[in-house]
């Protein structure tokens, strides 16, 4: 079987190995790959892995001995699904391999909200200290968590881990899913309603994926339940936030900040309206890249592969 891998770089830019991969047949490995160039480096090939390169129907109706799919990511909405389905094709993703990287990076954010420690940082070595008249000082408000309210939308595994982690620092969690499971053993856990979540939350964070009912799902309308004194973070998909809404909502002083590691584009447009919003942190969606998520990434990638060479097909996205 021949195997491209169509956008590699992102998941190991030298520093983990393909060799595993190379294993399984011949393999071509590109950093990139542009659009125009998807049909031409993926023809007479029957097993593509992709982490952002999209593959749509037009694509896909291109490569007629194409027969496997492996997305490098949990997110597969750059995959036409369906018409994969339509030509045979199975699609697989990697469900669980950056729980505690996007759980650790989304307390990162929450607490870079709470104390500014980046803008502290840069204050000090331009010489703020040193010229003050005071001992310490402080440019943005300093906030506790504990006994405030955290709002998780989306309760899967990973956001799951979020709540576990908040918990700990002594808030009380809201939770919505689309399906509810066990509820978790603390007390300090309720279900709510997405409107419920934000009119209570004092922070907000979305865990939810990208579905047509998703998008777009925090927008002005939303934004308004929400509590000026209030946080909104986004570790999950761009897209599920209406950005020049969301933007409105920051300058005008009716909600208190913003940290995101995702945007409706990526990289985003120079005008994008979030890049110059007040309070609002952004990171370039780097939450899964941690060198120990992305060799569990790989890994499970490869596995999936052998899987379906082996006719025993898993995480399959399109049965």
């Amino acid at each position: 079987m021949k195997i491209v891998v169509l956008d590699g770089y992102a998941l190991n830019p030298g520093d983990l190995s393909w060799e595993e991969l190379e294993k399984l047949g011949p393999t071509a490995i590109y950093d990139r790959t542009p659009q125009e160039l998807i049909v031409e480096r993926a023809t007479g090939v029957q097993a593509v892995l992709t982490n952002k390169v999209p593959l749509g129907k037009d694509t896909l109706q291109g490569l007629a001995e194409l027969r496997y799919i492996g997305v490098l990511a949990t997110g597969y909405d750059m995959i036409d699904t369906s018409a994969a389905r339509e030509s045979g094709i199975t699609v697989t993703n990697v469900p669980t391999y950056g729980t505690d990287s996007v759980a650790q990076h989304t307390i990162a954010l929450l607490l870079e909200l709470c104390h500014r420690a980046g803008m502290h940082n840069d204050a000090v070595h331009s010489g703020e200290w040193s010229r003050s008249k005071d001992w310490c000082f402080w440019k943005s408000p300093l906030i506790e968590l504990a006994g405030k309210t955290f709002g998780v939308i989306g309760f899967g595994r990973i956001g799951q881990r979020v709540a576990e982690i908040v918990h700990a620092l002594g808030m009380h969690i809201l939770a919505h899913n689309a399906s509810h499971k066990e509820p978790p053993v603390y007390e300090e856990f309720v279900w709510a309603t997405t409107e419920e979540i934000l009119m209570a939350a004092d922070v907000v964070s979305l865990h939810c994926p990208l579905t047509p009912e998703t998008r777009g799902l925090i927008n002005a309308e939303r934004l308004r339940l929400m509590k000026p004194s209030a946080f909104l973070i986004n570790t999950a998909r761009g897209a599920l936030i209406v950005e020049q809404e969301l933007a409105d909502a920051l300058n005008q002083g009716k909600l208190a900040g913003a940290a995101l590691d995702v945007l409706s584009s990526e990289p985003p447009s120079p005008d994008n309206p979030l890049l110059k919003a007040k309070n609002c942190i952004i990171t370039p969606h780097l939450a899964w890249a941690t060198r120990e998520a992305r060799a569990r990434l790989m890994r499970a990638a490869i596995d999936n592969l052998a899987a379906f060479l082996k006719g025993e097909p898993q995480n399959v996205v399109n049965p």
